[in-house]
């Protein structure tokens, strides 16, 4: 069972900026508990709450990256060699939503090969949503397996399912805008998990 102090610390770092009831469903949580959890890691100086830009909310200091590092290390001790395995088996579909959100965000002509796609080539949009398809069903089991080994990561098929429906209806913002719960906004979350659990960073 993951420790309440981690999934606190953790969910402020996977999403990065949010207030507390943000936090809390992170991992099903209640808000009452997280916000309990968050003061008392504000006092040990792991966490600060900050305006910025008419927005508020909780971000992780140095130290309390470092905290969540070491309660991560605890937590995933003897379990590395499997979540490193399904993340060998996440890279290549890493690459397969890089792409396709490249190509939902733009578009090339035979005069601009950086156009920007204004989605009003629905041919072009079927394809993009069709790649996000194959990578929705084959992020099933691979989440199940990741579950299986370490509960907090349950959830992250059924939200990219649930973004690409939302995307397959029509409403564009779903595949990769970062202020809804989109299909890249799911993927780069799943993505900083792996690298944080396995003590990893995006350059390596």
């Amino acid at each position: 069972m993951t420790r309440p102090i981690l999934l606190a610390l953790h969910g402020v770092r996977l999403t990065g900026f949010a207030e507390t009831p943000v936090v809390a469903r992170r991992f099903g949580l209640a808000a009452e508990q997280i916000d309990e959890l968050l003061r008392d890691a504000q006092s040990q100086g792991w966490v600060e709450y900050s305006t910025f830009a008419g927005t508020s909310g909780w971000s992780l200091t140095e130290e309390g990256r470092q905290q969540n590092e070491h309660l991560l290390a605890a937590e995933v001790a003897g379990a590395a060699d499997a979540v490193r395995a399904v993340y060998q088996d996440f890279l290549p579909l890493n690459a397969l939503l890089q792409r396709a959100c490249t190509d939902w965000q733009l578009r090339p002509t035979s005069t601009e090969p950086l156009a920007a796609n204004d989605h009003s080539d629905p041919e072009w949009d079927a394809g993009v949503l069709h790649e996000l398809a194959v990578i929705d069903r084959a992020l099933g089991p691979l989440a199940a397996r990741l579950a299986g080994i370490l509960p907090r990561f349950r959830g992250y098929d059924t939200r990219f399912t649930a973004a690409l429906a939302r995307a397959t209806a029509g409403e564009t913002a779903w595949v990769d805008r970062s202020d809804v719960d989109s299909c890249h906004r799911v993927w780069f979350e799943l993505h900083e998990d792996l690298l944080a659990t396995l003590n990893l960073h995006r350059g390596d």
